[in-house]
């Protein structure tokens, strides 16, 4: 569709700029109006989000790729930004990984991630985590950029956590490998000091992306003269949202009235979040 070859022409022109940005955390049509409302350049769609909203489950990798791509065509409908989402391990080895690029770019994606982390978490691992091989991780980047219908569109990202999981110099050996798959970007997971960034940055030929990071590497000049062109922020908008729906039911199952309830969205905020205006307007052209 040309609206998603618009938002994609987008998305890489943010990520091949000098600018550091944080995407708004997305889950929904409601929450992606929102976003774009207040301004966000981009909207993030992740995997535990989807986890959390479409099964109500924590993100043990149990949800399907079709739920998450109809996730995805959802939210992507409902805002006109370019959709950044994390595909975790692509549903399965490098054919999957196919799949999954071809499922994504039908959804509007604009930009997606692959990761080298071992998922769904084998038997026995007790909650540690486990890189693939280098070499499935090159195949399964490889396999995802052979996927895409055009090479100008949806951008892939190629994913590691192998600071946290394995260290520095492994991490560095797998971004050398996988910038050479024809991927777009390179999305680090679990850097928390400027030292370790600093070690990496230098050997990143690609567009940065990172995720959630301490209080030390928020300074988005720093991230930015050191390539990173998004930075995740968490997803506390999902979070709020969980707080405020369990507040307000237990409110009214306490006895407060539907008027006296406190923290409700005004009649204006409702109608951004349902696209009133829009609506309105066609009900009057076409009915």
């Amino acid at each position: 569709m040309q609206k998603w070859s618009a938002r994609r022409a987008r998305f890489r022109e943010l990520i091949s700029g000098d600018k550091c940005y944080h995407p708004g955390s997305v889950f929904d049509p409601m929450s992606a109006r929102m976003a774009e409302h207040v301004g966000y350049e981009m909207g993030m769609f992740a995997g535990s989000t989807a986890s959390m909203t479409i099964l109500g489950a924590p993100d043990h990798i149990v949800i399907t790729l079709s739920e998450f791509a109809a996730q995805c065509l959802r939210i992507n409908r409902a805002f006109d930004l370019p959709l950044m989402v994390d595909a975790d391990h692509g549903y399965g080895n490098a054919l999957s990984v196919m799949r999954t690029v071809e499922e994504l770019e039908i959804a509007g994606v604009s930009g997606m991630s692959i990761e080298d982390t071992e998922l769904p978490q084998p038997y026995g691992m007790d909650g540690e985590q486990r890189l693939l091989s280098q070499d499935e991780g090159v195949g399964k980047m490889r396999a995802a950029v052979a996927a895409r219908a055009d090479k100008n569109g949806i951008a892939i990202a190629a994913r590691t956590s192998a600071v946290a999981i394995a260290g520095v110099e492994d991490a560095i050996k797998r971004v050398r490998a996988y910038q050479e798959t024809g991927v777009d970007a390179i999305f680090l997971v679990g850097v928390t000091t400027r030292e370790q960034l600093d070690a990496i940055a230098p050997e990143i030929k690609l567009p940065l992306i990172l995720g959630g990071t301490p209080a030390e590497l928020k300074d988005a000049e720093y991230l930015a003269s050191r390539g990173a062109r998004i930075a995740l922020q968490g997803h506390n908008p999902i979070r709020a949202a969980v707080q405020a729906i369990y507040a307000t039911m237990q409110a009214m199952r306490d006895g407060t009235q539907p008027e006296n309830l406190e923290n409700m969205p005004s009649k204006e905020l409702l109608r951004v979040a349902m696209a009133e205006d829009a609506y309105d307007d066609w009900m009057k052209k076409y009915i």
